[in-house]
């Protein structure tokens, strides 16, 4: 079983350039127009954590869509790939199991500062869950949580509950990095490959499988209006 390191040679992804003395107060919103390459994508992660921890850099949001793969967190087992079906799978620094990232679906790195917010990740934890739940009720879909199991629910029409957004977070020094998955329209076939999340009961959906058209810009102007009610602060830059 061929595991890859998210710590690889790759080429940098660069983040926009850090302030010089004191940390900026404005939460920063960074957008991505294309795929980021995973492993890229981690490095440039590490190094803008360190720069929030350095009090160098704002907290950042960034938003984006990987390249086809396969992510392991620090509690995946190697039994739950069933079928790589070509396509990579790298070892993460992140909580969590197995799961499948690619276009369609909307990837949320969350790099805050929990000393200035409140140093609880449990609590983190349940502001991620609830960030997921305020988005979706924006295209009036009921997300829920479920005990035992992380990240979003929905029930479908056909009565089916199914999984619509997950989450995996590093907490690294108490700034947080990973972040939130959300399915707006991914090849729910890739998530066939795993036991996704070690949940072997329940299925995977997305907004486009349950009947909600919509574009990525229009899931991000909705994560950006639920995070704010959620985080309780106005966000800067895009």
């Amino acid at each position: 079983m061929a595991w890859q390191a998210s710590d690889r040679a790759a080429d940098e992804v660069p983040l926009p350039p850090a302030s010089v003395g004191t940390r900026p107060t404005a939460l920063e919103w960074r957008v991505e127009d294309a795929l980021v390459d995973y492993p890229a994508a981690v490095q440039a992660m590490d190094a803008r954590a360190a720069a929030i921890r350095a009090g160098t850099a704002p907290e950042l949001v960034w938003l984006l869509e990987h390249s086809p793969l396969y992510t392991a967190g620090t509690s995946a087992d190697d039994a739950e790939l069933l079928d790589a079906g070509g396509l990579p799978v790298h070892r993460s620094g992140r909580g969590g199991r197995l799961t499948y990232h690619g276009p369609g679906q909307r990837i949320g790195y969350a790099l805050l500062d929990l000393k200035q917010r409140n140093p609880d990740v449990r609590w983190y934890v349940a502001q991620l869950e609830a960030w997921l739940i305020e988005t979706l009720a924006l295209f009036n879909v009921k997300g829920e949580r479920r005990e035992g199991r992380i990240g979003v629910w929905v029930v479908g029409q056909d009565g089916r509950e199914r999984k619509i957004a997950a989450l995996g977070v590093r907490v690294r020094q108490w700034v947080t990095l990973h972040g939130i998955a959300m399915n707006v329209d991914p090849d729910l076939s890739r998530f066939g490959g795993i036991i996704p999340c070690g949940v072997r009961e329940f299925g995977v959906t997305s907004l486009v499988r349950e009947g909600i058209l919509v574009s990525m810009p229009e899931v991000d102007s909705a994560l950006r209006a639920s995070f704010m009610k959620v985080f309780g602060e106005e966000p800067s830059g895009l």
